[in-house]
């Protein structure tokens, strides 16, 4: 998503705030006062509840201020870490699962496990699942800021209107397909069943575990070239049935825009998303979502965390970090601010108070969901290794050239297992 003028307006304005804030209340505390650099991405929603989370703390705590600086998630690693490179280290940061790895192996990450051990980070209310995906190479080096999970987001009304049924939990890839196939032809090919899954990672990955396989084996792929040509196959058949979109619209898809997903669009009657994403969603369209797993094995999903919070590690203000990350996990004045914007809260008294107290029955359908799977989960894999990324942007390159017919899925197989491979080494 692009930083609108303002976005970038309310990113300042932020700052502003809080330091203001800082100004006029830091004087006679008694403690020394630190100002912590703080920086994530997201648009202005999420500016705005973030700035309302850290104007409470300051008043909690004075000699805490923040300088706070926000952009969106294209390109906010790039800058995270030439930041770090140039001396300019946010002292907490956002991060996700995708760069999680990698930011610890440059030896970027702060490790929180001594402030997990004596509970100045405290971790009880959190699944042992979620906060073992914060750990890398023995270090907990990154805690769960929210949780959310892999969901088929699924367009309700236009189902009604079809009289097709709506699809359900469980659903192997063979049936799921089937039923596509019926929303293609009772709209008489005006809206595709399904979106064109093959670019998407997270569906793979499920894929590949509902067989008993991985993504990763550690630092090496979890898969083989013949797993990488049977999934690509299995969505060029879709792809021959008429049961998916045009490629230019996957392509609109595959950027990631929750505005050009299919089913907001009105171009498919399915969007494999996560479940956090379904409040934003439903904003987008006339037509009522639904909410289902992936197809396959249910227990191929696990606890994800939708992003984590992190420290620098060499940032002289680690108690203060420890502090105000263990704020943003379990005080429930700020679980009631952030609210299910960046996932459900990892903090389980403080969900289940948030589920009752909500009154969006689609942020709730949201929370359902994802304690409904909570009691399906498979084990959590080990956060991605470095590359990661690559290896994504590796995925939806090769699906897209089986998209157009520039590739057979053989040959884009290839491609793509070569390119993965390169990116880990």
């Amino acid at each position: 998503m692009g930083f609108s003028p303002s976005t970038a307006l309310r990113a300042a304005a932020a700052v502003l705030l809080v330091l203001g804030a800082a100004a006029c209340d830091q004087g006679g505390t008694g403690d020394e006062a630190v100002q912590l650099k703080f920086f994530f991405w997201g648009g202005d929603k999420r500016i705005e509840l973030t700035e309302k989370v850290l104007d409470l703390y300051h008043r909690r705590h004075p000699e805490i201020s923040f300088s706070v600086a926000a952009q969106p998630n294209s390109g906010y690693f790039d800058t995270l870490a030439t930041r770090i490179d140039a001396g300019d280290a946010p002292d907490l940061f956002q991060i996700d699962d995708n760069y999680l790895t990698e930011f610890a192996q440059r030896d970027y990450l702060l490790d929180l496990g001594a402030y997990v051990a004596d509970d100045r980070i405290d971790l009880t209310q959190v699944s042992n699942g979620l906060v073992r995906y914060g750990r890398v190479d023995g270090e907990q080096v990154g805690v769960a800021a929210a949780e959310n999970t892999a969901a088929l987001v699924y367009d309700k009304t236009l189902l009604g209107r079809l009289g097709v049924d709506a699809p359900t939990n469980g659903m192997d890839y063979p049936r799921y397909l089937r039923w596509a196939e019926q929303v293609s032809r009772k709209s008489a090919g005006a809206v595709a069943g399904t979106t064109d899954a093959s670019g998407d990672y997270k569906a793979f990955w499920l894929w590949l575990r509902s067989q008993g396989k991985e993504f990763y084996a550690g630092s090496a792929l979890g898969f083989t070239e013949a797993d990488a040509t049977a999934w690509f196959t299995l969505w060029k058949d879709a792809r021959d049935q008429g049961i998916t979109p045009p490629a230019a619209v996957t392509h609109e898809a595959n950027v990631g825009d929750v505005t050009k997903q299919p089913v907001v669009t009105g171009k498919a009657a399915t969007s494999f998303m996560w479940s956090n994403q379904l409040p934003e969603m439903q904003t987008r369209t006339e037509n009522e979502l639904g909410i289902v797993s992936y197809p396959g094995t249910e227990s191929a999903a696990w606890a994800r965390a939708s992003m984590y919070w992190s420290g620098y590690r060499e940032t002289p203000h680690a108690d203060a970090v420890a502090g105000v990350i263990d704020f943003l996990i379990n005080d429930p004045e700020a679980a009631e601010i952030l609210g299910t914007e960046r996932g459900l809260a990892p903090n389980l008294q403080n969900r289940r108070a948030l589920e009752v107290s909500l009154t969006d029955p689609i942020m709730k359908a949201s929370i359902a969901y994802t304690n409904e799977m909570s009691t399906r989960y498979g084990s959590a894999p080990l956060p991605p290794p470095k590359g990661h990324g690559a290896i994504r942007a590796a995925l939806v390159k090769a699906a897209e050239a089986a998209q157009t017919g520039t590739l057979t899925p053989a040959l884009a197989a290839t491609q793509f297992v070569t390119e993965a491979n390169a990116a880990l080494t």
